[in-house]
């Protein structure tokens, strides 16, 4: 319950209904414990005394508190609705802005399906256990201690009778509870690879269609259905050996009260209205104990849940503020890199770049080129601070990226990353998604620039298109002019273009490219690209391989020294270079 409890802290605006809701039940639990005593005195004051006037004054007060505790149970869920709500929806409140803090580093290890699904499925399970709290959880313990009390006091002999009976169900339970627990959490692991395989696939439907691979994908979820089959199974299998000895025991406590107690009752040494009370307490108190084996598998559910939130909770954003950092104001764009090495999740084995030197001037247009995997885009992810240097410096204007606050430092950049991601909302949007207060000019001008007011213009509604999950009514290159106009909207100090225009055709990236030109003039620029003759123009190219830059130079210096260069251009644009 460790990880439950640490979740309480979210109910804390909402104490009153959690008091109030306890505070309903206590009083319902008192009139159902009035229930028995009452039935005591109809028969032995009323039936065996044929006292109509007691049969009748006792049913009325009977039937007043079965009412009033009707009354006591709406308001407890009630309350108990109005808490668990208010928990759930600050909890997911609260793991949403989480995940907004966090770093790329972490965002690589919590999958996208697993933070849906602790944004969802996990807050939902947890809820419904405080919720439960409030009505059954509470309830069980005052309902067990009243219903003793009021045995011992109906009855003093027959209740030392039924107490070893009861032990023996406590104890069964209890040797029962580890096992389901594990069983339980077992589950929700298998449920989680599901979610997993399930969120992969209906994100890549698209591929798996174009690749003839429902099959294998079909195969791919069975494997983890069935194996979500099997341990629901092994969990009910346990909870049908389970619950019928429960009541086993149960009925068997009946029996047993029922037994002894016609006997003491033709012995004169028990009523038949201390009977009916004492078994109706017997009921009341073995209540408890049967739905707290019925919760142990959604406690366990719960606890497992309560621990991926806080994990996620509990993380802590790899890319942090230094406590004496700066705000990052009127940068030049001055970027450089002193001796850096990066490994992901610090995997030093295997480093992505390795003794990386450079010095980029404010303004300068730089282009990087080099095959997959050779670190381009990592390289540029160092100088917005999305990840953080495992050995040596990036600098901006001659200060430690780390030195300013994260958040200044990038308001300073313009970014179209490799991955274009476009939100629901308009065109219009989604272009000034980074300068929402932009105008309409603004937003124009800089579709124009990125080659996308003339589609844009021919669409049925314009600007005011409206984009459909993940852009999907949108062309590849047509999303990816969307997101350079986005980029461009926010006239930064530094812009980075990675392979920002793959998607697009020759024709319209030359026509980017001719617009760029004078947008980029005085911004530091960081093009990465495939095609060679995206970076013609570029005051410098960088060739990067296996994470280190292999040359660095104008187009004409490098198709002289650069093998690697010329084979590229060779490739792409042929004859040795003698048209350049």
């Amino acid at each position: 319950m460790s990880e439950l409890l640490k979740l309480g802290t979210f109910g804390k605006k909402y104490w009153k209904s959690a008091v109030l809701s306890l505070a309903l039940m206590s009083l319902g639990v008192g009139a159902d414990l009035a229930i028995p005593a009452l039935l005591r005195r109809l028969v032995d004051q009323g039936i065996t005394q044929k006292d109509m006037s007691a049969v009748i004054t006792t049913a009325l007060i009977m039937l007043s508190a079965t009412i009033v505790s009707t009354f006591f149970a709406l308001g407890n869920n009630l309350h108990s609705i109005l808490f668990s709500e208010g928990f759930a929806r600050d909890l997911r409140s609260a793991l949403f802005d989480k995940i907004q803090t966090l770093s790329f580093g972490n965002l690589d290890r919590l999958r996208t399906g697993q933070l849906i699904v602790r944004l969802t499925s996990d807050v939902h399970l947890v809820q419904l256990i405080w919720q439960m709290s409030l009505r059954i959880g509470a309830r069980a313990p005052l309902l067990l201690i009243g219903s003793l009390v009021l045995m011992f006091i109906t009855s003093p002999r027959m209740a030392l009778r039924i107490i070893p009976l009861m032990l023996a169900l406590v104890a069964l339970i209890v040797i029962f509870s580890p096992t389901l627990q594990k069983l339980f959490r077992s589950v929700q692991q298998k449920l989680d690879a599901l979610n997993n395989v399930l969120q992969e696939n209906l994100a890549g439907i698209r591929v798996v269609k174009a690749f003839v691979r429902s099959r294998y994908e079909n195969q791919r979820f069975d494997v983890v259905n069935q194996d979500l089959t099997q341990k629901n199974i092994s969990v009910q299998r346990w909870m049908a050996v389970l619950m019928p000895t429960l009541m086993n025991f149960v009925n068997m406590g009946i029996v047993a009260v029922i037994w002894f107690g016609g006997i003491d009752v033709i012995n004169d040494q028990l009523t038949v209205g201390q009977l009916m009370a004492f078994t109706n307490y017997l009921l009341s108190a073995l209540f408890p104990v049967l739905i707290a084996s019925m919760l142990v598998g959604s406690i366990a559910a719960a606890e497992a849940s309560a621990g991926r939130i806080n994990e996620v909770l509990e993380s802590q954003p790899e890319i942090q503020n230094q406590p004496d950092a700066v705000e990052a104001h009127s940068l030049r764009g001055e970027v450089e890199f002193e001796n850096v090495t990066f490994q992901y999740n610090g995997n030093e084995a295997d480093p992505v770049l390795r003794g990386i030197n450079l010095k980029v001037q404010p303004g300068e247009t730089i282009a990087i080129l080099g095959s997959t995997g050779s670190g381009k885009s990592t390289l540029v992810n160092l100088i917005p601070r999305f990840y953080e240097a495992s050995q040596g410096r990036v600098l901006i204007d001659g200060r430690d990226v780390r030195d300013f606050t994260h958040e200044s430092l990038l308001t300073h950049f313009g970014i179209a990353l490799q991955e274009t991601v476009l939100f629901s909302g308009t065109i219009r949007d989604n272009i000034r998604y980074g300068k929402p207060q932009a105008s309409d000019e603004d937003v124009i001008a800089a579709a124009k620039a990125a080659q996308a007011h003339e589609f844009i213009e021919s669409l049925p509604n314009g600007y005011d298109t409206p984009v459909e999950q993940r852009g999907t009514n949108l062309s590849g290159g047509q999303k990816q002019r969307i997101a350079i106009a986005r980029a461009l909207l926010v006239k930064p100090r530094i812009l980075i273009l990675d392979d920002s225009t793959s998607a697009v055709d020759v024709d319209t990236e030359a026509h980017i490219q001719d617009a760029l030109q004078d947008l980029m003039r005085g911004r530091t620029s960081f093009v990465i690209a495939q095609r060679i003759s995206t970076v013609l123009s570029a005051d410098r190219i960088i060739v990067m391989d296996n994470g280190q830059i292999a040359a660095i130079g104008s187009h004409a210096e490098l198709i002289q020294t650069s093998p690697i260069y010329r084979e590229i251009y060779d490739s792409q644009l042929g004859n040795g270079g003698k048209n350049s």
